[in-house]
């Protein structure tokens, strides 16, 4: 018996120490929210390090889900040998070399951070400049929204369950910060135009269109892309449909085509101005040279991914 209580307090003892590293880790990290809009996180810009000198804030969730999140999808010698700062110059030169035909349009780049630690987040922001990231978990968007700066825009990129548009919208005070690109019917529409009721700013919305007819893909069928669309332009005030996505068939360049021919269609139909979210890592020089003014490039400049902290 006294061996027994021997061993549960040495491993009461290994948790707290645990629990306290990680406490003391994700304090080092994080970053929050202020009245100034100043970063609790902020680095020497001489050479990119991180003060050491930097406060534990109430911003992090309960400590131990908010930093599992961030140090265990990847080792710190991993995130060390990703430069994340030279990945987004490169994709932003090749964006830059892409032959759009809308030469005079700007192409977002959304870099999509989903899985990733918080520390390659804060590398992006702060040595690579990055200020729009994409999350396809609403739990994971939600924890890593607080841990950045206030100038950070998000895009929302994957699934929504409409059960979860509140959890999402919430996570916000000036809705005009996140961007759905994911609305594919118009009961999630709805559900994000009353969560949105009351905040500050418009929710700006994609409509999805699953251009390869495949199953496993979301997003309404392209004959209800103009329905859909109208519904959200004249029934949903609270939200600013800024123009239609896909994630089309790895190689298939027609999905490209089809999604041009459905922005023209609801262009005509309703006389408004779409944007064209289209193309990732593999295939956004392409996506672009078709027409893409949103561009989401995640591992190109992240690195590969780990699923196992999926939220």
């Amino acid at each position: 018996m006294k061996a027994w209580s021997a061993l549960a307090w040495f491993a009461i003892q290994q948790q707290q120490q645990q629990k306290s590293l990680l406490f003391t880790r994700c304090a080092f990290v994080s970053s929050s929210r202020t009245t100034t809009s100043t970063r609790l996180v902020t680095t020497a810009r001489g050479n990119g390090d991180i003060c050491p000198s930097l406060p534990y804030h109430p911003s992090i969730l309960s400590g131990i889900t908010r930093c599992n999140m961030s140090t265990t999808a990847a080792d710190t010698s991993d995130i060390d040998d990703i430069d994340v700062a030279e990945n987004l110059r490169l994709v932003r030169e090749s964006i830059r070399s892409a032959k759009s035909p809308y030469p005079d349009k700007h192409v977002r780049l959304v870099a999509v951070s989903k899985t990733k630690p918080i520390e390659l987040l804060l590398k992006a922001y702060d040595e690579g400049g990055c200020r729009i990231f994409g999350e396809n978990y609403a739990r994971e968007l939600v924890e890593k929204v607080p841990l950045m700066a206030d100038d950070v825009q998000w895009h929302f990129i994957g699934n929504l369950q409409s059960n979860k548009a509140n959890m999402l919208v919430n996570a916000f005070d000036d809705v005009s910060r996140l961007v759905v690109e994911t609305v594919d019917k118009f009961k999630l529409a709805t559900k994000l135009n009353n969560a949105v009721a009351g905040k500050q700013g418009k929710l700006r919305v994609f409509v999805q269109v699953n251009t390869s007819g495949e199953e496993s893909k979301s997003g309404c069928e392209p004959a209800e892309v103009s329905e859909l669309c109208e519904q959200i332009t004249t029934e949903c005030e609270n939200l600013e449909l800024m123009g239609l996505m896909t994630i089309g068939a790895p190689g298939d360049m027609s999905c490209f085509d089809t999604l041009v021919s459905c922005r023209d269609t609801v262009q005509g139909k309703l006389g408004v101005e779409l944007e064209l979210s289209m193309g990732m890592s593999g295939d956004y020089v392409q996506a672009i040279e078709k027409g893409s003014t949103n561009v989401r490039v995640g591992s190109t400049i992240f690195g590969a991914r780990n699923y196992a902290n999926k939220a």
